[in-house]
């Protein structure tokens, strides 16, 4: 068990049977009333973040997330199969829990999967991953009055905008956090 005063950003805990991580918290004490505290949260199940207050002093049960790195093999149709690189288990996760992280995983790619309890919450990527251009607009010269840059295309079908001395065929370097062109690889 964890007091709530305790928590930190990073914590995970387990309340009213759902995983939590915390990301910011605030302690509130006022003279004449007990200290509130409240701690901002993003629920691991379902990735929605929220806000829960609790009275100084309770407790909450405290979330040991495993994480295996584990290799991404191939798209199943509905779900993604991922084989753990220790065991060679393979295991499916749905593809509407990874529509966000699909856009950035490549066939054979490792990557980190977490999990509680022997249930799979997620997978965790880099911060940056390496991907092809396969489609790019052409530059044209002088188009430089707005921001200096062009749509384009990665090999796993994200669309993003890149600077315009990128050329089809080049790898680029993209921020797994926002989605963007963050340099050549």
């Amino acid at each position: 068990m964890i007091i709530v005063n305790d928590l930190k950003p990073g914590t995970t805990f387990e309340n009213e049977g759902n995983i939590f991580v915390v990301l910011d918290i605030d302690h509130n004490k006022t003279a004449m009333r007990q200290m509130i505290v409240k701690v901002k949260v993003k629920n691991l199940r379902t990735g929605v973040i929220n806000e829960i207050s609790f009275t100084g002093g309770d407790k909450v049960e405290q979330a040991h997330i495993d994480k295996k790195e584990m290799q991404y093999l191939y798209d199943e149709g509905d779900s993604l199969v991922f084989m753990d690189n220790e065991t060679f288990d393979q295991i499916e996760i749905p593809k509407e829990h990874l529509t966000w992280e699909r856009q950035f995983m490549k066939e054979n790619d490792n990557v980190t999967v977490s999990m509680y309890e022997n249930e799979i919450l997620g997978i965790i990527l880099p911060d940056k991953v390496a991907l092809k251009i396969v489609e790019c607009e052409p530059a044209v010269k002088g188009d430089t009055a707005t921001s200096a840059s062009k749509n384009a295309k990665v090999e796993t079908g994200l669309d993003i905008k890149v600077p315009l001395f990128i050329q089809n065929g080049e790898m680029v370097t993209i921020s797994t956090a926002d989605g963007k062109y963050s340099g050549r690889a």
